[in-house]
Order: C-alpha cells, then structure tokens, then sequence
C-alpha cells in the first residue's frame, strides 16, 4: 500500500492490472512480470502509460471515453488524485447545498484534474489553458461522457503572460483554484529532467530520451520555471482576492519555497498553508494561500 497517499485516495494499493485489463482490453499487450515477480508495465513507454491511464480512469472514475492529441501530456494520476483530495480537507465543505466551484489553471487537453473533482466530489469546475488544441480537446472529453457534461467549462486564454486576467468574470465566484504549473525553466532542463527519469526507470543509455508522460512546451516549461510562474500568479490573485476563497498551487522543488513565501508576504495574504505529497520517489508541496 502507497500509505504517503491521501487515505480518500483510490490508488494507495497496488495496480490490479488483472482488474484494469478488464476494464480497458488494450492494456494487457503492456502488462509483464518484472524481476520481483509482480505483474507492471514499462513506464518508459508512453503507449503503455496511455493504455494504463485509460484503464484506471474507466475502473474507477467512469470515464469512458478519454484520448490524447499526439505528444500532449498523460499525467499520472495517483499524485493528480492526491491534490483534489487534499484541497478538499483545505476548504472544509459546510453547506452541502453548495456545489464547489473550482478554477483549473493549465488544465491541459488532459482534464484530469476537473475529472476527479467531479467523479469524487461532485465539484463544478472552469478549465483554462493558453493552447488552443488543448482546450478543444478537454471539451471533446466532457461532450463525450456524460457524467462530466454541464459540470466543466472550458476557457481559453488568449494572453500567456496573465494567468486569472481576462478569465475571471464580473460575475464568478470561486471556492479554490488549483494549478500544476510548468517546472522547468527551458527544453534542455525538460530534456534533462528527463533523462534522469528514464536512468530512474533504467533507460541509462537512452540518447534522445522520450516522454513517457508527453508534454508540450507550455506545459513543461516556461520563462523563468515554476518560480516565476508562482510569483506571478499570486501578484495577480491580489486583484481577484474577492473572487476566489483559497488559491493553490503544486510547487515540485523544495528550494523554491523561500522565494514563493517572501511573494505572499509582500501580498499580503492572511493565511498560507503547505501541504506535502509524495508518490513513489518524488515529493512535492501543495501552498494554498488567502486573502
């Protein structure tokens, strides 16, 4: 059992991959006995991340019908898992008449993260991505399951230097926003971040590494990593510090903490709260902050 998971979280025990093949055919090309003798996959190859991505949110989340444009990231979803279930227990639901509204920033062609908030929790959601195919993509997802249509919508931003302006309505109120933001700062630390993955999977001698989760360059990297990013994000959340009730976001790199902390003190935030997570090896930090 992954026992550093959220304990709400549907994937603390170990894949069934009998279970999954079931539920999605086209995973059991994919499924082997690795030398402990269990039963896996190979998590370099990113046909066999899509088919085990497409098992488990058929098992469990009910989603039937969910496909990729080539190359655009197929995230892991234990650790997206993780940060809804944690956000949850931050907002502290009290009126059970009120649906949860949630902003996704970056929420990629993949959709996850509204996925599981609405299989789990019920919670109504706004997407936003600064590329196009991506939002398309999302929206196909959500026309073509049923128990996501009416409860996500999808806006595009058309400026990728602001984050909450020109999305945010007169109009909307929000419970959260969550945001995985882009981690490295160009293609060659991408490039090397992923080189250390695959020597980590045992793919040492690969040359021209290849994603296994995929992704595109906004989705990867940006202008000054995650640190910027952040920075700019809570500089915004300022000025709709009215529209939104907790703002949250992934940081993956300990040692930008400093930095994101002395930002939410020159905004002035009321509250900062930090959550760990950890999936296998790598740990990462959830910081939510309000006005």
């Amino acid at each position: 059992m992954k026992v550093t998971l959220h304990p709400k979280n549907k994937h603390r025990d170990r894949y069934n991959f009998p279970e999954l093949v079931v539920a999605h055919a086209a995973l059991a090309p994919f499924v082997h006995v690795n030398k402990y003798g269990d039963k896996s996959i190979d998590f370099a190859n990113p046909s066999a991340v899509m088919a085990l991505n497409k098992a488990l949110l058929i098992h469990f989340y009910g989603i039937t019908n969910w496909s990729l444009p080539q190359g655009y990231l197929c995230p892991p979803i234990p650790g997206r898992a993780d940060y809804i279930h944690r956000v949850a227990e931050l907002i502290q639901q009290q009126d059970k008449t009120h649906t949860i509204r949630c902003l996704d920033i970056g929420v990629g062609a993949n959709c996850i993260y509204p996925i599981i908030g609405v299989t789990e929790y019920g919670w109504n959601f706004v997407g936003t991505d600064i590329d196009q195919t991506a939002i398309e993509n999302a929206q196909s997802i959500v026309q073509n399951n049923a128990r996501l249509t009416g409860k996500i919508e999808l806006r595009h931003q058309s400026n990728s230097k602001k984050i909450f302006e020109g999305i945010i309505h007169s109009t909307d109120q929000f419970d959260l926003s969550i945001c995985n933001p882009p981690f490295h700062q160009s293609l060659s630390e991408a490039t090397a971040g992923t080189k250390r993955k695959m020597k980590n999977l045992g793919h040492s001698k690969s040359k021209d590494p290849v994603l296994n989760f995929g992704g595109q360059q906004n989705e990867l990297w940006c202008d000054g990593g995650e640190v910027h990013f952040i920075q700019t994000m809570i500089q915004e959340s300022a000025t709709f510090k009215n529209k939104i009730r907790w703002f949250t976001t992934l940081v993956s790199k300990q040692e930008h903490l400093q930095d994101i902390y002395k930002t939410l003190k020159i905004a002035s935030v009321s509250d900062v709260v930090t959550m760990e997570m950890t999936h296998g090896n790598k740990t990462s930090r959830i910081v939510a902050w309000r006005f």
